[in-house]
C-alpha cells in the first residue's frame, strides 16, 4: 500500500467522513460531480479575490468545503480560519457569494445556502497551512525556512505530529527533487490516527511546485 493511498480516503467509515454528501443515479452521478466542482471552484476564486481586496493577502484562509444536497436545498458550509476578514464590513458578502454560486449551477429547482464556520485552530488545518507556506516560497523565502514555520505554528495548535513534501524545481535548480521534513508521530498506516491531508499547487517563477502535508491530530 505505502504512499498510494489518500490517507482521507484510508480512513472513511472509521474517523473520517465525506465531504460531499448526496445521492445519484449512476446517469446523473458525473452531473452532480461536476456541479460540486463548480460551486467549490467559484467559492475560492470569490473568496481569494475579496480577501487580497480587502486585506492585501492573497491567501483564501479556506480548510474545507462541505455540500450537502436535498431534493430542494444544496447547504455548502464553509470552514474558514479567519471569516471575518472575509465579511468585514460587507453586510451583503454572503449574499453576494450565493448569488455568483447560483450563476454557475446547472439545476435552479433548488434553493442554495451557504453557512460559514470559524475553525478553533486554523493552523492545525492542512489547506490553511500548504497556503501559508505557498506565500512564502512565492516571495522566494528558503523551502527550509518555510517548512519550520509551518512546524511551529503547528506546534501551538497542539498536534501531535506533523509531514511536510515539497516536490519540483526548489530553489530554481535545474533538477526537480522532492525534499521533506518530519516533526513527531505520522502514523499514515494506523486506520485509528486521525490524519488530515492536503495536496496543493503553488506557480513560482522557477515552475509549479507540489506541496503535501499530513498531520496527526488524535488517536482513537
Amino acid at each position: 500500500m505505502g504512499k498510494k493511498i489518500n490517507p482521507l480516503g484510508f480512513r472513511l467509515g472509521a474517523n473520517q467522513s465525506h465531504r460531499s454528501i448526496w445521492f445519484a443515479q449512476s446517469k446523473s452521478y458525473s452531473k452532480g460531480l461536476q456541479e460540486d466542482e463548480k460551486i467549490r471552484d467559484c467559492i475560492h476564486n470569490y473568496v481569494e479575490k475579496n480577501m487580497k481586496i480587502s486585506s492585501g493577502f492573497e491567501g483564501k484562509g479556506i480548510s474545507h468545503i462541505e455540500i450537502q444536497k436535498k431534493m430542494d436545498l444544496i447547504q455548502v458550509i464553509i470552514y474558514m480560519g479567519s471569516p471575518n476578514s472575509l465579511m468585514e464590513g460587507r453586510t451583503r458578502g454572503i449574499d453576494e457569494l450565493q448569488t455568483n454560486v447560483q450563476k454557475e449551477f446547472l439545476s435552479v429547482n433548488r434553493r442554495l445556502n451557504i453557512a460559514i464556520i470559524r475553525v478553533a485552530k486554523p493552523y492545525a488545518q492542512p489547506a490553511i497551512l500548504a497556503e501559508h507556506i505557498a506565500l512564502q516560497l512565492k516571495n522566494r523565502v528558503s523551502f527550509r525556512k518555510a517548512m519550520k514555520s509551518a512546524i511551529e505554528l503547528t506546534e501551538q495548535a497542539d498536534t501531535k505530529g506533523i509531514q511536510i513534501q515539497i516536490a519540483g524545481r526548489i530553489d530554481g535548480k535545474e533538477i526537480a527533487r522532492v525534499e521533506w521534513i518530519r516533526e513527531g508521530r505520522v502514523p499514515l498506516q494506523t486506520i485509528r490516527a486521525k490524519i488530515d491531508y492536503c495536496s496543493y499547487t503553488v506557480r513560482t517563477i522557477y515552475g509549479i511546485l507540489g506541496i503535501k502535508i499530513w498531520i496527526f491530530l488524535d488517536e482513537k
